[in-house]
């Protein structure tokens, strides 16, 4: 559809609460069609397009028609990588290699846990193994590793390759060698067998940790069962009803919900142990070092003396923090007062609620989803230049009628990708906010053009109703800003391999853009362009804003020893192995970081998903945000609408994906090499008090 007819289809749509603010004000053409309900079509006898446009997946067996095709080509590459001479070619066709085998398995991938119709889940599952499977032995073929350590090797091919193409080589070649591709036969063997090993146990652990607890209904005070799921003669506790006022049914679900489970615990052990044995294996001391590898942080060393210090830096603001608790716990139950792990949630929410009067509620009618799109829509316009540009999918291209498709449009390099929003809640949908790559952006060599990035971004909102717009509380508002960071960091790459497209890159670097976008969510200058009322059009209150703001501060320093306590925990697991059990390792470590007591026969390490996808890394939200503070405070805290400032992080951090080492990447946007020291100093200063408002006035 053309610019011209697009503005058009905008304007003639029909927002359902126009009547209500005719006379008030207007919405965007991407913040109309994300308040209005999506129109039902009547498209039955037209021919689907295929889910995101993929003409074989406009049924389920599509899916393995689309993995034939990619096998079938994944041939001839591999044949073209191993014949070709070593040089800029080799390094091309590993990337069209990888890149048509994610174009199908990555797209599995969302389908399998998103679609409605369990037959296309199905049919990505079973796409996902194939897919799988054949990366494995590509990981192990000898004969290609050979082509690319042929490249390496010859430092007079090295030195005629652009650092792009360097590097992607280099990241290739160390997906070879965590394989144990250098192995010898026997060994090689042994590293495969213990890599599928590991694959079923990562899944075991997963299933596991999200499984409820039960107990017999006898044991619970009778008042309290309709507090929790029954089965039976037994309840059901499947969370920590970390928000319950009340105090026994925050206890009874913290004993219960993490009450051990002696075959899971076995599980992780025994998945611990072979990821020790693995990383030995192919040369690591150990499954953190091999992990850390081409991060900011680079070794287990640098981050645990990254906690250590934010530890000692924090230390009398958590004590102040946890005495605020205790002395609210004495003042709401004086009989029992002593604090506990389950409680700060709770009464860090209860001193913030009370200190500022933060209620949800009082926020919801100002933050419409189509207002928070406007917002975005005038962020992205100012920053970079770039529009969201809603646009009608094609019968077949979308898995829920209420997916909304948006092009993004640079005002001068034209279209730069497609993002798909899936926001509103559906049974069977996973209810975490995520951002899934669905194809990446590369420089296609054969046609000269460059393939357009397409993600999708998945939250779990309410839907609309016939008397209001979707209303978002101030968390939803940060998460959609939050996701959308990451769907930005992946249109505005323009990277020549897929490879290290977007947030395809270290992951203590993939959180930097969608954390720095919670700092815009709570700026006022930002929010006043698009936060009003959908009844009256009225702005939200600055004041409302800034204690929004305030707010956070309330136990900060708490929070944050809760999330070092999980990331120590994270690193001594993924460390040499202890002559200790990992409850005994998370017993000794929640008393050194955390500072609440340990509660006997409990073991909080099997709810700790995060070791799956995270493992060895899960610092990598607190070293993130450090970095996100600097970026915010040196270079958006003055003007949060510099388009040259906007410029420059494009241009620094956001073009390169993977492409370049993440501390060159944060060096070149602060313009100065930061230090851990930095980092721990941007964490604690972002408890004091207006310390924004501080270093504005200072440098004015």
């Amino acid at each position: 559809m053309s610019t011209c007819k697009r503005l058009l289809h905008f304007a003639q749509h029909r927002n359902v609460w126009t009547h209500v603010r005719r006379s008030v004000t207007t919405w965007s053409p991407v913040g109309a069609a994300f308040n209005a309900k999506p129109a039902r079509r009547a498209e039955l006898r037209l021919q689907s397009a295929g889910l995101f446009g993929v003409p074989e997946l406009s049924c389920p067996a599509g899916f393995q028609v689309a993995a034939k095709s990619a096998l079938r080509n994944t041939e001839l590459l591999v044949g073209r990588a191993c014949s070709c001479p070593p040089g800029v070619e080799t390094v091309e066709s590993f990337d069209q290699l990888s890149d048509g085998l994610c174009r199908v398995a990555d797209l599995a991938d969302f389908v399998k846990v998103a679609h409605p119709d369990p037959a296309f889940r199905e049919a990505a599952e079973k796409t996902c193994i194939d897919i799988g499977t054949v990366v494995e032995k590509l990981n192990t073929n000898v004969e290609l590793c050979k082509s690319l350590k042929n490249l390496l090797d010859d430092p007079d091919v090295v030195a005629q390759l652009d650092p792009d193409t360097r590097r992607v080589a280099e990241l290739f070649m160390f997906d070879f060698e965590i394989s144990g591709i250098h192995l010898d036969d026997k060994l090689r063997k042994e590293a495969v067998a213990l890599h599928v090993k590991l694959l079923d146990l990562n899944n075991e652990f997963l299933v596991g940790s999200n499984m409820p607890n039960r107990i017999a209904r006898s044991v619970i005070p009778e008042h309290l069962h309709l507090q929790f799921a029954s089965e039976g003669s037994f309840i059901q506790v499947g969370g920590l009803h970390a928000d319950s006022p009340d105090d026994l049914v925050r206890e009874i679900a913290y004993r219960i919900y993490l009450h051990p489970n002696a075959d899971l615990m076995n599980c992780l052990e025994e998945l611990l142990k072979c990821r020790y044995k693995m990383a030995k294996l192919v040369g690591y001391e150990s499954y953190g070092h091999r992990a850390l590898k081409g991060t900011m942080a680079q070794t287990p060393e640098t981050v645990m003396s990254f906690l250590q210090l934010l530890t000692a830096k924090l230390s009398d603001r958590t004590a102040k923090d946890f005495r605020m608790m205790s002395d609210m716990k004495k003042k709401l139950n004086p009989r029992n007062s002593e604090l506990m792990p389950w409680d700060h949630p709770y009464l860090s929410g209860v001193l913030r609620a009370e200190r500022y009067n933060i209620e949800p509620s009082l926020y919801s009618p100002y933050l419409s989803l189509g207002a928070c799109m406007d917002g975005l829509n005038i962020l992205f316009s100012q920053l970079y230049g770039v529009s969201l540009m809603s646009e009608h999918p094609s019968t077949g291209e979308v898995w829920s009628e209420d997916v909304r498709k948006l092009a993004v449009v640079h005002e001068t390099e034209g279209l730069l990708g497609y993002i798909y929003c899936d926001f509103f809640h559906r049974s069977d949908k996973p209810h975490q906010d995520c951002h899934f790559t669905i194809r990446g952006g590369r420089r296609c060599q054969d046609t000269g053009q460059y393939q357009l990035p397409v993600v999708v971004l998945m939250l779990s909102l309410p839907h609309p109703t016939k008397s209001a717009p979707t209303l978002l509380t101030p968390g939803m508002m940060e998460n959609l800003f939050h996701e959308m960071g990451h769907a930005m960091h992946s249109m505005l790459g323009r990277t020549r391999y897929q490879h290290v497209t977007g947030t395809r890159c270290a992951t203590d670097f993939a959180e930097v853009p969608s954390i720095l976008m919670e700092y815009f969510a709570t700026d006022y200058r930002v929010i006043s362009q698009f936060a009003r009322h959908y009844q009256t059009g009225q702005p939200l209150p600055e004041s409302m804003v800034a204690r929004l703001c305030e707010s956070k501060k309330v136990c900060g320093a708490a929070d944050t020893q809760l999330q070092i306590f999980y990331a120590v925990l994270d690193q001594i697991y993924h460390g040499k192995p202890q002559n200790r059990s990992t409850t005994e390792i998370l017993e000794e470590m929640q008393q050194k970081f955390y500072g609440l007591p340990y509660t006997p026969n409990t073991a909080w390490q099997l709810r700790f998903s995060h070791l799956i996808g995270y493992g060895a890394k899960y610092y990598s939200y607190l070293m993130s945000r450090a970095v996100a503070s600097m970026v915010w405070r040196q270079c958006f805290v003055q003007d949060p609408l510099n388009r040259e400032m906007g410029e420059r992080y494009r241009r620094e951090m956001l073009a390169h994906g993977g492409a370049k080492e993440p501390m060159l990447m944060v060096e070149g946007m602060l313009q100065r090499r930061p230090t851990m020291e930095d980092f721990v100093d941007a964490l604690v200063s972002e408890l004091n008090p207006n310390f924004e408002t501080f270093i504005m006035d200072s440098e004015s």
